[in-house]
């Protein structure tokens, strides 16, 4: 690290503090070209890339609010730990991680949007759900992979694929293969049984082109800390680069696999949490393993440029991306019940092959969820002078959302015997010919976009200045093959309805758990069509009024449309997208020792959308509304000294006021829930992050602590969970003194000090139904050693 370090150092005195992130922080190929041409001057002092400060923070030059960690810091972390947890020092940022160990899922905020407000790309391929735009944490690269991670708080680049990102968006940059032949190889043990084992080779350049790649894989499984069963995981991930010329432009594949199976935890209430029952391992009342979350995801990165002319290049950027997932559940049918029987005349169905229709027989019940999603992205740069620069970009995706729940048997433990229920082994087949079904829908998510931004520098380069337009076109193609009573529960029979309502909706007669009540109302099978467009905005510029120090400042439109499951209410209209209007006023500073940036913003988010579960005809359904407006606005800042060779001090410090300005709407015309006046859900006041890394000798140690406020359990702000601190360790032996470069034996302790805490919160019916919220439980204290040698 020292000599990182010095390197660093001497760099920066002879740059004046004008270097950027460039293609580190920014997300398509085209975004990475624009932005490193901003960083062509640090070629001839002997680094290409971002400057930092031990990986934690990097010095900024765009004129929006952005933070990025490189694998410098990642490395830091526990070893296969999701990328998303690593954030947590970035102002504004909270990831509450399910355990210790990145695979079972977890869940982000930023500036006060949820995860399904912003977009998640990894090298500008987008990877939100394209029904819901829900992030998984616990699918993403191995951190090993990456060089990079990148926030953009409250905007997004101007040619981002996205519909959702209202909130600001991530970036995940692959790291690109080394031009020299090397293995890697690591091991870790923790407790919870914690075991993985990763290896990474480099090709190095090979053939007469100078082709290089490198590809890797992994496996991990651990027990949970909140209930039985545990995490099954492995992965794999290969890059290949091709250089054409020695000008910068490129061919390149990359490719991810993983795979997550993955048993739900135990989610607590806040009485549980105090009365100390919440660290009670009961299990699950349904029995081991049922409660299984099992995903398969991959895609194929394709990356390109060209150069046309001396001022003119292209990029084209072509994806394909797989899942395969649910989230497990059963449920228990009587044999003779109605839906089994249909139209068929049967007496029954003989679920347990006992010879009778006598018995109730639980079954597994699995939504499953499976995508196929085509991205191409594009963009040609006019460079028309030192100063000026036009960019065109065009994206068209298209995703085919298939959402199925065929039911499936259980084993004699309780467990499936298929993970994926009758979608990938034995199905409960009817008399009718049909099987048995939860859900049966077919959704296309198509996305043509068209952006425009020109960027320039004025006054010696004193100002820049960056204006753009993003235009996306999208439209939602939905089919419901079943009779859906609200958003997520559907009644898939060959029944015939008993009644039809004047307002189009049928009834069946009560049978069966997913039709216990005859005053249950369904919209019958339909096919039907959204679109929503919108003209975004973005403008920013930077001053450089001295050397080390420049203001910035933003403005950006942002657009979120409704998500698939908003769409297939029946007792809600259809609610209309999100947009929000954010601007940004910041400081930057930085020198040889020192990079620091503040900002402070507001953000107006108009039509926001809010699901809750509620109950009608004594039965919970799920339902979308638009609740009104709600303004935030805050503060964030961050700065990172090294004030000697060995030592490097880091912090943050982020402030958010958010503010309801509307009544909700109840479910019946003229009711309204008391949102006025109240704050976002799940959305701290304060957050503060600290760090400090020491080198000394061959060891390298690392202590950091996150502390987060107070936050609101519910839209009506009637439960609070209480405020936490959260503390790291990390000890590295580095192994070079021994003759292995970059290699090491590291140890990590998270919660140093054992903190008991609530995390990820989920509420129902804006706090006014009876149940309270629920959450998952910090991991407590872990230790992790890893060893790892390359050559």
């Amino acid at each position: 690290m020292t000599n990182r370090k010095r390197v660093f150092w001497a760099t920066t005195a002879l740059c004046s503090g004008l270097l950027v992130a460039g293609a580190a922080a920014a997300q398509s190929t085209a975004s990475q070209t624009v932005e490193a041409t901003e960083i062509e001057t640090v070629v001839v002092t002997g680094i290409r890339g971002p400057r930092s400060l031990a990986g934690a923070i990097v010095a900024e030059t765009n004129p929006k609010s952005r933070a990025t960690i490189t694998q410098e810091y990642l490395a830091t972390q526990n070893a296969g730990q999701t990328p998303l947890a690593s954030l947590n020092m970035v102002p504004g940022v909270n990831f509450n991680n399910a355990d210790a160990f990145g695979s079972s899922g977890g869940d982000i905020t930023m500036r006060g949007f949820d995860a399904a407000r912003i977009s998640l790309t990894v090298d500008g391929i987008p990877l939100n759900d394209t029904g819901n735009y829900a992030i998984y944490s616990n699918q993403q690269p191995d951190p090993e992979t990456l060089q990079s991670v990148a926030v953009n708080l409250g905007t997004t680049d101007v040619d981002s694929p996205t519909a959702s990102a209202a909130g600001g968006t991530i970036n995940m940059i692959t790291r690109r293969p080394s031009r020299d032949f090397g293995l890697t190889a690591q091991a870790s043990v923790a407790n919870s049984d914690f075991m993985r084992f990763f290896g990474m080779v480099d090709t190095g350049e090979f053939g007469p082109w100078g082709t290089s790649a490198w590809f890797s894989a992994s496996q991990a499984e651990y027990t949970h800390h909140n209930g039985p069963g545990g995490v099954e995981k492995w992965q794999l991930n290969g890059r290949i680069y091709q250089p054409l010329g020695d000008n910068g432009d490129f061919l390149s594949l990359t490719g991810h696999y993983n795979e997550n199976r993955n048993d739900f935890g135990r989610r607590v209430t806040k009485e549980e949490f105090e009365d100390g029952t919440a660290y009670e391992d009961r299990g699950f009342a349904f029995g081991p393993r049922t409660g299984i979350n099992p995903s398969n995801t991959g895609n194929l990165r394709g990356q390109s440029r060209f150069t046309l002319a001396d001022n003119l290049r292209l990029t084209i950027d072509p994806t394909f991306q797989y899942t395969l997932a649910n989230g497990g559940g059963n449920n228990t049918f009587r044999e003779t019940d109605l839906q089994l029987i249909g139209n068929s005349g049967a007496a029954g169905v003989d679920l347990n092959g006992d010879g009778d229709f006598g018995d109730r027989v639980t079954l597994y019940r699995p939504n499953n969820t499976n995508t196929h999603r085509y991205t191409v992205s594009s963009s040609l740069i006019w460079d028309i002078n030192e100063d000026h620069q036009v960019r065109g970009a065009y994206t068209y995706e298209f995703g085919r959302h298939r959402q199925t729940g065929q039911q499936g048997y259980l084993n004699a433990d309780g467990s499936p015997e298929n993970v994926f229920g009758g979608r990938g082994g034995r199905a409960v087949e009817l008399p009718d010919g049909t099987i048995l079904q939860r859900r049966d829908r077919l959704s296309h998510a198509i996305l043509n976009q068209f952006s425009l931004e020109y960027r320039g520098s004025f006054l010696d380069d004193a100002v820049d200045v960056v204006a753009g337009l993003r235009a996306p076109f999208f439209k939602r193609e939905l089919n419901n093959y079943c009779y859906q009573r609200d958003t997520f529960n559907a009644f898939c029979t060959t029944q015939t309805p008993t009644v039809v309502n004047p307002d189009g909706t049928v009834q069946f007669p009560a049978s069966g758990p997913l039709n216990s009540s005859p005053n249950n109302r369904y919209g019958v099978p339909r096919q039907f069509e959204k679109e929503y467009d919108d003209l975004l905005p973005n403008l920013g510029a930077t001053w450089r009024f001295a050397a080390g120090h420049s203001v910035y400042a933003s403005y950006a439109k942002g657009f979120s449309a409704p998500r698939t499951d908003d769409l297939y209410d029946r007792f809600i209209p259809s609610p209309e997208p999100e947009t929000t209007q954010s601007y940004d006023l910041g400081y930057r500073y930085s020198s040889p020792s020192i990079i620091a940036s503040a900002a402070i913003w507001h953000t107006d988010f108009t039509d926001k959308i809010v699901r809750s579960l509620t109950v009608v005809d004594q039965e919970e359904i799920a339902m979308s509304r638009n609740i009104g407006d709600v303004q935030m606005q805050g503060f964030d800042a961050q700065v990172g000294w090294s004030p000697i060779d060995a030592l490097t001090l880091y912090a943050s410090a982020s402030y958010i006021d958010s503010e309801v300005l509307d009544d909700a709407p109840g479910l019946n015309p003229g009711d309204v829930v008391p949102t006025k006046g109240k704050q976002v859900v799940e959305t701290p006041e304060w957050q503060y992050a600290v760090r400090a890394d020491y080198e000394i000798g061959s060891f390298n140690v690392g202590l950091q602590g996150k502390w987060v406020d107070d936050r609101f359990a519910n839209d009506v702000n009637t439960e609070v969970a209480p405020s936490y601190q959260v503390w790291d360790l990390d000890v590295r032996y580095n192994l070079a003194a021994l003759g292995s470069e970059d290699s090491w034996i590291q140890l990590n302790v998270t919660n140093l000090f054992d903190e008991e805490y609530l995390g990820n919160i989920n509420s129902p019916d804006f706090g006014l139904d009876p149940r309270p919220a629920t959450y998952d439980v910090g991991a407590p204290r872990t230790a992790m050693l890893t060893v790892r040698t390359s050559f």
